[in-house]
């Protein structure tokens, strides 16, 4: 085996053990942000997405295969990713400061028991942070997924908020985990709403 087979073979090796670590580590997180996030689009609530470079895609991706569909036919969900509209985003940081340019957001179409899901494998965003802190003011339910410590958005989630913190210290790893949540939110939303596939 040549070096780069064995690097190719640890990536997965890696990736594979992370996962198994966050399996055994984040159930528990996941069933309650499955819970609410079922619980809010059932009384008629939305859900906002944010987060940066690879997690503003993770947003994205996770926003549309809400408001479209994930795997099976159903009506669409309200969710919101704040990451796509560039001639807000850009108003935003040139007008106020670019840490502002999720927080704005959220408190313009956040309302009382909505939910943000925030994003970011270091938590330390200051953007992200500033969302969450919005959210709290406007009484709207806080998932966050995080992985090292938690950063600074560990420390100012209120009491309601839920956070899913991947055991990695390793950016790609963290959200390698991220994407696969989301995944399984997609699925358990469509498990809760539609029952069992057929």
């Amino acid at each position: 085996m040549n070096d780069t087979d064995s690097f190719i073979q640890k990536a997965f090796a890696d990736s594979i053990e992370i996962k198994q670590k966050s399996a055994t580590a984040l159930t528990e997180s996941i069933e309650l942000a499955s819970a609410k996030l079922n619980q809010a689009l059932l009384e008629g609530q939305k859900i906002l997405v944010c987060g940066n470079g690879g997690s503003a895609a993770d947003a994205q991706h996770f926003s549309a295969g809400l408001l479209n569909r994930y795997d099976r036919d159903r009506p669409g969900l309200p969710a919101i990713a704040l990451t796509t509209d560039s001639s807000t985003l850009t108003a935003i940081a040139n007008d106020y400061d670019y840490s502002q340019i999720f927080a704005k957001q959220v408190t313009a179409l956040g309302h009382p028991h909505d939910i943000l899901i925030a994003i970011s494998t270091s938590g330390q965003s200051p953007n992200i942070t500033e969302a969450i802190l919005a959210a709290n003011e406007s009484d709207m339910t806080v998932i966050a997924l995080t992985g090292k410590d938690g950063g600074v958005m560990a420390q100012v989630m209120d009491e309601n908020a839920i956070e899913i913190r991947v055991p990695s210290n390793v950016t790609a790893r963290i959200q390698e985990v991220h994407l696969l949540v989301l995944h399984i939110l997609c699925e358990l939303l469509d498990l809760q709403l539609l029952g069992p596939p057929e």
